[in-house]
């Protein structure tokens, strides 16, 4: 029984794992997205959501300049910085950790990551996973890269696709069309009807 046991071994040797997701954290910080294994991107997702919160909760100080935080503020940071290079040990990644997710995740509570689910890997057939920092809250969440990359069975509904196919006058997942836009081609509609006379 493996009790008190958390993690995955994944047949590596515990160097070369610990290595394997300080890289896949470093990568996941440096370019927001990875490409992975199921079972790899559970357990990057922790470490990345640990690593994150070391950095949110200190955000308040990260504001102020060097020069103006106290001592506690200053210890603060270097603790904070310290645990972070405990899991990532790539000083741009833990940079960037520290000077654009930090205030980026400032008002969100945990969650700072997702997961969504691909195709198998051609070789193995290994199940892969995208696993993705969370977009801003005043942004739109980024496109897939390709189509092999957007959900597949449950996660999409089955008239999805079609509405998006048709839907450009109907507007975004086949909702209604604004009072405006109906007016606009009521109005078209007459003027072609007054030209066919």
């Amino acid at each position: 029984m493996r009790h008190r046991r958390a993690g995955v071994h994944l047949s590596r040797t515990s160097a070369h794992r610990q290595a394997l997701f300080s890289n896949l954290v470093a990568a996941l910080f440096t370019n927001e997205r990875i490409r992975t294994t199921d079972a790899k991107a559970k357990e990057t997702r922790r470490l990345a959501e640990r690593t994150i919160t070391w950095a949110r909760r200190v955000g308040d100080v990260l504001t102020k300049k060097p020069d103006r935080r106290s001592t506690e503020e200053s210890a603060r940071v270097v603790h904070a910085v310290r645990m972070a290079r405990r899991v990532v040990r790539d000083r741009g990644a833990v940079l960037k950790l520290f000077d654009e997710l930090a205030p980026r995740f400032a008002g969100r509570a945990g969650g700072y990551t997702r997961i969504v689910k691909l195709d198998q890997r051609p070789g193995d057939a290994a199940s892969m996973s995208l696993l993705e920092l969370m977009p801003e809250d005043g942004a739109s969440a980024p496109k897939p890269e390709s189509s092999k990359e957007a959900p597949k069975g449950k996660g999409a509904a089955k008239g999805e696709t079609k509405a998006a196919g048709k839907g450009e006058a109907k507007g975004a997942k086949g909702a209604k069309p604004s009072a405006e836009a109906v007016k606009k081609a009521a109005a078209s509609k007459a003027k072609s009807k007054g030209e066919d006379k």
